[in-house]
């Protein structure tokens, strides 16, 4: 199978959307001797801040010597690059390769990635794994493990709330299914629904860890990983990783973020300038609260110019994105084109801020480098 192929057999794979259960991933995998179980996991879960924990985490282990593999989405520059060992992302044919094992397999999109992931990950011989959660946890196709090495879980809040459920509690209670008896677990500073946790904890009898506040989210998500790479014997303190589309600077003027739920937007807040004047090009899914999420960034803002991403099904329209906004800054304009709203948010020469979706970062990331 060529690389062309196996993207195409993906492209396939999005027509089955999200379907709940285990039991295609866990038949999959005996196909390969269930060489997840084979994998020292670091397993990663949570609402926001899972990418920064898991980058962060593979930073330290692989300044500390190990071979470290790492698993996390979404993709903004190349599909392959949620898929790494050692900083380098999975080669296409290794890529193709893999997909062809699973290739007749009744796998989801996301269910063949990670399947792909775990296989990739045993044949590269890493020392450790760092599995981000996809939006689950119980029932999220990265849970076919038997025992996971570390469990970990960032900053949990209401979001994709139509598959999780529409209280923190039972979002929670989801994200905890992925420990696993006697597995040791790091809890985010202050947790909510932290008694959800303790309880799966008490039953399953797993020691536990909570971070210690640090007072920002950044800070409070390395503080995550600092408690991991201490669990895992490496006394290195974790670096803030640069990832694409998470408060990403592109020189003084110009910032793009992906965070899409109102936790992201406060943690968003904190990255803006005070003293300029900032235009907004935004987009966001029909999905998300939308609301809880402009009425937090866009008073902070001049300008906004609402767009949307081409070809995506779940994209609100620039025209109805625009009505919402208006809440929230005066001055408001929706442009359906992506690139020319960039255009048109440079025009007048002030802080650029591009946001509301890491399908939009991916979309015009490309007109940035």
């Amino acid at each position: 199978m060529t690389y062309e192929a196996a993207i195409q057999l993906i492209k396939q794979k999005q027509s089955l959307g999200v379907q709940p259960g285990l039991s295609r991933m866990l038949a999959a995998m005996e196909k390969t001797g269930s060489v997840q179980n084979k994998l020292q996991v670091i397993h990663v879960a949570g609402t926001n801040g899972k990418g920064t924990v898991c980058a962060a985490v593979a930073d330290g282990l692989r300044r500390a010597g190990y071979r470290v593999g790492v698993f996390s989405s979404p993709w903004v520059t190349d599909f392959r690059e949620q898929i790494t060992v050692d900083g380098r992302m999975i080669p296409k044919q290794d890529f193709a390769d893999c997909v062809e094992v699973f290739a007749k397999e009744p796998l989801t999109e996301f269910e063949l990635i990670t399947a792909v992931m775990y296989l990739y990950f045993y044949r590269c011989g890493v020392d450790y794994a760092v599995v981000e959660c996809g939006m689950g946890g119980a029932g999220d196709c990265t849970n076919v493990l038997a025992l996971p090495t570390v469990c970990a879980f960032t900053k949990v809040a209401l979001d994709h709330t139509a598959f999780l459920g529409d209280t923190v509690e039972a979002i929670a209670r989801e994200k905890s299914g992925i420990i696993k008896p006697g597995c040791p677990v790091v809890l985010y500073p202050h947790i909510a629904a932290k008694d959800v946790f303790l309880e799966q904890c008490r039953a399953l009898h797993c020691p536990v860890t909570e971070a210690a506040q640090q007072g920002d989210p950044i800070a409070d998500d390395l503080a995550v990983a600092g408690e991991v790479l201490r669990l895992l014997g490496v006394d290195t303190a974790p670096g803030l990783p640069m990832l694409p589309a998470r408060r990403e600077h592109f020189g003084e003027n110009l910032l793009l973020d992906g965070a899409h739920n109102p936790d992201g937007a406060a943690a968003l807040l904190l990255h803006l300038p005070t003293d300029r004047p900032i235009n907004a090009v935004l987009a966001m899914m029909e999905d998300k609260d939308i609301d809880g999420y402009l009425c937090q960034v866009l008073p902070r803002c001049r300008r906004v110019i609402a767009t949307t991403v081409p070809g995506m099904g779940r994209a609100l329209s620039a025209e109805d994105l625009a009505a919402a906004a208006q809440k929230y800054c005066p001055d408001v304009t929706a442009e359906p084109n992506p690139h020319r709203a960039l255009a048109a948010a440079k025009a007048d020469g002030d802080f650029i801020l591009i946001c509301g979706s890491f399908y939009l970062a991916r979309e015009i990331r490309k007109d940035l480098i």
